[in-house]
């Protein structure tokens, strides 16, 4: 008798849920929901470029001294094995400067002109890409860690990318917030994926309400915008578990500042695990059923 009872309330329990998802629906003017709409074909896009995010094939972090790359499994870096000779060069780590040196006969270029032997600036420095084929590679620095990035332009993941799936756009989801100014600017510590921790100065709070709640985030300075990293009750289910990310300005023609979560997108690590993406600090894990913008992407990521 408990078990077919439970076996009941089980089934009330999926189409109450079922129900819920299915009850959302488009909502706005024609106007915003083709703003949106455009917003995120241009997102879409961005990341099928050969600087987006579909292509990484790979990252390795370097140690002091000489780093040996190739395909070849003796390497210290191993590039893919049908993509790239058994042995490239050597990549030197000398403190903070890292240094290439390609074998003979290897046909490594950079901006067009063939590399025996550079120094490489890194991606906090305005990055030299290096190219092999199709591949692309350069040096990252994430405090005082240094790796290689490595895209494959012929990525199966570029291939088979057919967008992302999104909520159903809908205006109520643009909400406007106001500023809660710190006195003194608050030190937000902010982790990412592979255990660095970066402290950022906030001045101000954003605060908004919904259905009567009142919400705080705290986002970090983008010069015109606000970039704000978070998590909600829909992470680790419909959308990705380590939270996502928006961009918003910080006031709009009329002075007015809203938080738009219909345009609330999928970090990097979504979609590879070769990325180092932030994650959102502990204040801006919100109790909150935010049921817009990017769902869950599907193929790849941590």
């Amino acid at each position: 008798m408990k078990k077919f009872v439970f076996n009941i309330l089980f089934i009330l329990l999926s189409i109450t849920l079922f129900k819920c998802g299915s009850d959302l629906k488009e909502n706005g003017s024609p106007q915003y929901i083709s703003e949106v709409k455009e917003w995120h074909s241009k997102r879409t896009e961005n990341l099928k470029k050969e600087n987006g995010w579909l292509n990484l094939a790979g990252l390795f972090w370097l140690k002091q001294g000489e780093n040996k790359f190739g395909a070849d499994k003796s390497n210290d870096v191993i590039f893919p094995e049908i993509k790239a000779p058994a042995f490239i060069g050597t990549l030197i780590l000398n403190d903070s400067v890292v240094t290439i040196k390609v074998n003979d006969g290897v046909e490594v270029k950079s901006n067009g002109a063939k590399v025996t032997e550079l120094e490489l600036k890194n991606d906090t420095q305005g990055e030299t890409i290096l190219e092999l084929g199709s591949l692309r590679w350069f040096i990252i620095k994430r405090q005082n860690k240094y790796g290689v990035r490595l895209r494959d332009l012929e990525s199966p993941l570029l291939k088979s990318f057919k967008g992302i799936e999104t909520f159903p756009i809908n205006s109520d989801w643009k909400i406007e917030a106001n500023l809660e100014t710190y006195n003194p600017p608050k030190r937000v510590d902010v982790p990412d994926v592979i255990g660095n921790v970066t402290t950022s100065i906030v001045p101000d709070a954003l605060t908004f309400v919904k259905e009567g709640v009142t919400y705080k985030l705290d986002p970090l300075d983008a010069g015109k915008q606000y970039f704000i990293i978070f998590a909600d009750e829909t992470s680790g289910n419909e959308t990705y578990g380590a939270g996502r990310f928006l961009y918003i300005d910080k006031t709009d023609s009329t002075g007015k500042i809203y938080i738009d979560f219909n345009k609330a997108y999928n970090p990097p690590c979504a979609f590879t695990k070769y990325a180092t993406c932030p994650l959102p600090p502990k204040q801006n894990h919100l109790k909150l059923k935010i049921t817009a913008g990017e769902k869950m992407f599907h193929g790849g990521g941590h």
